[in-house]
């Protein structure tokens, strides 16, 4: 048994969790205190007090916890991009879905940016998150094949998609590394890819 598994076997006598954020809450904790490579679906379901098969009616993996429920937030995505009225700008709508896609509660906000230090930076994960990253730059691309009449595989939409993703990468890591909201982040970094990036007179 890990030394991790000791751990959670020290808090058998706790009450069982009964939500998918307080697995990922404990999850995300054992991650910090041991590293994601060295703790075990095990590790997590003895420190949850639940079982490994309730484990997986969460999560298809482990490298599933930290990204928690996305492909519910895609859909809400999905959905929010279908609520924008037609008249609003491709690209100003982007950016207030995106701004929606990431608010999160200030009690959550220590626990979103254990999720993405993580993901950001555990090499384990990166070629699981390509698999995510491609998901959510297919929605956006499906906005804005639909705005402009095209298919999404057409070369507008695709690298609006990819641009959006690189600029939201870039808040989140600038936003792990300073003391400024990751809304100002986003926003800032959203209306500079809607003006060109670069000032006219920069360019």
């Amino acid at each position: 048994m890990s030394a991790v598994a000791d751990e959670g076997a020290r808090r058998a006598g706790r009450r069982p969790v009964t939500s998918r954020f307080e697995i990922e809450h404990i999850a995300l904790d054992l991650f910090a205190e041991h590293g994601f490579d060295a703790t075990t679906v095990d590790d997590i379901a003895q420190a949850a007090g639940i079982g490994r098969r309730t484990f997986f009616r969460y999560y298809a993996s482990k490298n599933d916890v930290p990204w928690g429920a996305f492909d519910d937030q895609l859909a809400r995505m999905r959905a929010t991009f279908a609520a924008l009225a037609p008249d609003v700008p491709v690209m100003t709508g982007i950016r207030e879905v995106v701004l929606d896609f990431n608010d999160v509660t200030p009690e959550e906000q220590p626990w979103h940016r254990q999720r993405l230090r993580l993901i950001l930076g555990t090499p384990t994960l990166q070629a699981y998150s390509t698999l995510r990253y491609a998901a959510w730059r297919q929605v956006v691309a499906d906005y804005v094949a639909l705005r402009l009449g095209t298919s999404p595989e057409a070369l507008v939409p695709l690298t609006v998609g990819h641009a959006s993703l690189g600029v939201a990468l870039a808040a989140y890591e600038t936003w792990l590394t300073s003391d400024e909201e990751l809304r100002d982040l986003l926003d800032e970094a959203f209306r500079a890819l809607e003006t060109g990036l670069i000032p006219g007179e920069l360019a």
